[in-house]
């Protein structure tokens, strides 16, 4: 696999060796047994919750341990199946599938939804958010992810959050904040996740070099899910705990928590993408989503990129590379069977650029070499289409 070059990091990224712990060193035990082995592992468990609470800035009492985003997404919206006073969920058009399918799955059993128009850029803005209570003014939850998992728009959670007390403040219903932060973990430059500004949080491991399976929930406050079984996760995720998969998370996390680095990383991301952006300008077939993304561009993530060759349909484009040596993707890789584009529909993108978007996402281990292989690489696509 020398010769591939891995650009869908935001799909999964690939295995940090810091995450890979042997198995030998993770206590069998099941955390919630009496017995020695079963201490052992709950010292573990709660050792690494504490470790990621330090790196989060939240109490470790805050954070519970999930299978991974989506999980943690269904635990908090599906909660508001208990939540009587909470009439209308509203969610932004370009949410992950996880919060949108749920969401359509809620006004099925009996909530009123509401979409949260985004600007052209992707981005949701306070303003946004207004519109949209100006017509739902009972509504008591709103979900807004951080970063998109599609053109890397990044919201300003903390404008966003602020609204929504001064709005409270002068006699409006509470709302619930919630905010997918999935794709934003370990990719802010050494910026704190915005936590402080919303009641509950999304994030999962994978997308940092952790194995598949585990993720975190952040809960402001404790809230009661209806989904039950054992106490584990004092009640709010019944199900016996993933030892191996929060101490890779937790060392994952620290790997990424050191300022300094995450600072130099951020720049040389946005110094890599920089040199697509520039290419993808120059060329007359080549198009960005949103076109207006520069290559300094505080709007967006400097690790996922929407792109597109003009007249070649982002499918074709996904094998070619793959042909190629190049790992892209057409969107998320949790609604790949289907050709549906909600969140560049709701930027108004027209139905060509939706059907040729491809999404280009690159990671701490992308290099340089990468950009200008995958460069190179595009040429030859647009040469032989």
């Amino acid at each position: 696999m020398d010769s591939r070059h891995y650009f869908d990091w935001a799909a999964t990224a690939p295995p940090d060796p810091l995450g890979a712990i042997e198995s030998e060193k993770i206590p069998f035990g099941n955390p919630s047994s009496r017995h020695e082995e079963g201490k052992t592992a709950r010292r573990m468990v709660e050792d690494t919750r504490e470790r990621c609470a330090r790196i989060l800035g939240v109490s470790a009492e805050q954070l519970y341990w999930t299978s991974g985003g989506t999980e943690s997404n269904a635990l908090v919206l599906y909660s508001l199946l208990l939540r009587q006073r909470v009439n209308a969920v509203l969610f932004s058009a370009v949410e992950h599938p996880s919060i949108r399918e749920n969401c359509f799955m809620l006004e099925r059993l009996g909530k009123r939804i509401a979409l949260i128009p985004v600007e052209p850029d992707g981005r949701v803005t306070a303003a946004c958010l207004e519109k949209t209570l100006e017509k739902q003014p009972d509504a008591g939850f709103a979900a807004v992810m951080l970063a998109n998992n599609e053109t890397g728009a990044v919201n300003n959670i903390e404008e966003i959050s602020e609204y929504l007390q001064k709005r409270r403040i002068a006699g409006a219903k509470p709302v619930h904040l919630h905010c997918d932060m999935v794709q934003a973990l370990g990719k802010t430059g050494g910026k704190a996740l915005p936590l402080s500004w919303v009641d509950s949080a999304s994030m999962s491991g994978h997308k940092i070099g952790a194995p598949r399976g585990i993720g975190l929930l952040y809960l402001k406050k404790p809230l009661e899910t209806i989904f039950k079984g054992g106490s584990q996760e004092r009640g709010v995720r019944s199900g016996t705990e993933n030892t191996g998969g929060a101490v890779a998370l937790a060392s994952c996390m620290e790997r990424y928590a050191d300022e300094e680095a995450a600072r130099s990383e951020y720049g040389n991301a946005r110094e890599r993408f920089a040199r697509l952006i520039g290419f993808l300008r120059e060329n007359e077939r080549c198009a960005l989503i949103p076109e207006d993304r520069g290559a300094e561009d505080g709007r967006f993530s400097p690790y996922i990129l929407q792109m597109r060759i003009k007249g070649l349909p982002g499918e074709v484009l996904v094998r070619t590379l793959d042909d190629e040596g190049f790992a892209v993707s057409t969107g998320s890789a949790c609604s790949s069977a289907s050709n549906d584009r909600p969140a560049l529909a709701a930027m108004g993108e027209a139905k060509d650029a939706q059907l040729e978007g491809v999404r280009v996402s690159q990671g701490r281990s992308t290099a340089m070499d990468d950009i200008d292989a995958l460069i190179e690489a595009l040429k030859r696509v647009i040469q032989r289409h």
